[in-house]
């Protein structure tokens, strides 16, 4: 089998393609030690920067179509494109979403080519591009395939509170250097050892993260939230947003999710109510004026069942003298008042909240008028503060940017909180990609992380990564948690020295750079 693949010299970019993409969630992470080395092989083999780019292009093309095709939903169901347009538009997204590996590719060639080093040196230094390049090329959607690990349960993701599930990548990029020297002859003895170090190696880094996981101390507070998932869809909330008369029933789908679970848990003590993003239908804040009914009628609802609320809404910010609409997250106290300050979003989504390059071409925005255009917030600046518990606030996918987690949690915040709406993606793929890198938060920073959706999946992950109760998706769904948590955390590893492993990376590639330019080997006669 693995002479025919050698053999197939034009179906090595391909084969990487679909290793990788069948490595990320959902899927397990079963080809991830050794899924770029279809393609590097074919890399060493190339004398022609053309081929090397164009075959970079070509596992990109593949692995997004394979790890990444909820795309096509999208498109269809955010952007209202027919099926046959949505289809173009994830080919073409394919062709972008990962381009970090025709550029890897591509830098690779042209300094090696200057350096003219052994292959050994040369794969060292393809390895190290690689990881760079998938952690600094912009993209829209900050994934990384050490994600795998923690929704797959394998215990090395417990090494992400010490180099992040960013160093956990590296580490997994790092295994495929060794995979392909194993990979070109199983008879030869040295690849029969390095298959071997690969093996002791995977093992040791599980027993790490199990006693990493041993050792985490025991929490010394806790809380109950009710999290209430209302199932609104795309229509619904876009319909309300068009004030076509369903703001009042997204508003009584929520206020009856919650009257029924407060009346089931009678008995139990309840700290606060999550609702998710934009599940309050309209505007909330004290410069809205006039208040709307449907505030006053949830400061009575609060005030009846003296409990705190901290739901999705919208509000209002100013942004270059202008007042705009935010996507924000409030906190309502157990009288129904709401708290200041309030958290607005900070990373607004292209084409969703925002059309880049508005500002500098305006004419933009007549030829996409559907697309809303949202005030930023101020980033990871504040905390909400309810009795002792300190909360730190998210909204979507501002979860995916784990230096904004690290601002949460260097303010102090017990809980990080994740409001959220999937329902433009579908039931397939993203949903699960969304949550697993959002509550991976969890064990970077050693805090636990709430996450409540519209449509799924909610959960929440204990500090050890340990996620309880997922929602079911597409389906109205309320569930009482009882979390516990540190009262004064421990900053962890990685959040004191969050620039280690990337310091580490850049001076290695200097020092592999340096050395090659020191021995160039001797040219044959």
């Amino acid at each position: 089998m693995l002479k025919f693949i050698n053999g197939s010299k034009r179906f090595l970019p391909v084969l990487s393609g679909i290793l990788i993409g069948s490595s990320f969630i959902p899927f397990p992470p079963w080809a991830a030690l050794f899924c770029f080395v279809p393609l590097w092989l074919f890399w060493q083999r190339q004398s022609c920067l053309k081929a090397v780019f164009w075959s970079g292009m070509t596992t990109a093309f593949v692995l997004t179509l394979v790890g990444c095709n909820w795309m096509t939903y999208l498109l269809h169901e955010f952007a209202h494109l027919p099926w046959f347009l949505a289809v173009i538009g994830m080919i073409l997204y394919a062709f972008v979403a990962n381009c970090y590996i025709p550029l890897a590719g591509v830098l690779w060639f042209l300094i090696k080519r200057h350096l003219d080093c052994h292959e050994w040196h040369s794969l060292s230094l393809l390895t190290l591009i690689t990881i760079l390049s998938a952690a600094y090329t912009p993209t829209l959607f900050d994934w990384n395939i050490g994600y795998s690990w923690f929704a797959a349960g394998f215990p090395l993701y417990h090494l992400a509170e010490i180099i992040g599930f960013s160093g956990l990548s590296a580490l997994t990029m790092g295994a495929n250097f060794l995979a392909y020297f194993a990979w070109q002859g199983l008879s030869q003895k040295r690849e029969k050892r390095l298959l071997l170090i690969l093996t002791l190696s995977f093992a040791l880094l599980n027993l790490t993260g199990a006693v990493l996981n041993l050792r985490l101390s025991a929490p010394d507070g806790q809380f109950n939230v009710l999290m209430v998932q209302g199932n609104i869809g795309n229509s619904e909330k876009l319909a309300a947003e068009l004030g076509e008369n369903y703001s009042e029933a997204i508003f009584n789908q929520y206020l009856h999710l919650t009257h029924d679970a407060l009346i089931a848990h009678a008995n139990e003590k309840i700290d606060f109510i999550i609702w998710p993003e934009t599940a309050f239908p309209t505007f909330l804040g004290d410069n809205i004026l006039p208040q709307n009914d449907y505030a006053a009628q949830l400061k009575e609802f609060l005030q009846l069942h003296h409990v705190a609320l901290i739901t999705g809404a919208y509000g209002v910010g100013v942004q270059k003298a202008e007042r705009m609409l935010t996507n924000s997250l409030f906190l309502l106290n157990d009288a129904g008042e709401v708290t200041t300050p309030h958290y607005s979003k900070t990373r607004l989504l292209a084409f969703g909240e925002y059309i880049p390059l508005e500002d500098v071409i305006p004419q933009i925005r007549a030829i996409l008028p559907p697309i809303g255009r949202f005030a930023r917030g101020q980033g990871a600046t504040m905390l909400f503060q309810w009795h002792d518990l300190k909360i730190g606030p998210q909204i979507c996918y501002e979860s995916l940017f784990t230096p904004f987690a690290k601002e949460l949690a260097s303010l102090g915040a017990n809980v990080i909180i994740n409001v959220a709406n999937d329902s433009w993606y579908g039931w397939w793929q993203e949903p699960y990609q969304h949550l697993y890198m959002t509550m991976a938060k969890a064990v970077e920073f050693r805090r636990p992380v709430v996450r409540v959706t519209n449509t799924g999946i909610s959960s929440v992950s204990l500090a050890t990564g340990h996620l309880i109760e997922q929602s079911p998706i597409d389906q109205a769904w309320t569930h009482l948690y009882h979390v516990p948590y540190t009262k004064t955390p421990t900053p962890t590893f990685y959040q004191e020295w969050f620039y280690l492993v990337p310091c580490i990376l850049w001076l290695s590639l200097a020092g592999l750079i340096f050395v090659c330019m020191r021995k160039k080997p001797a040219k044959q006669s």
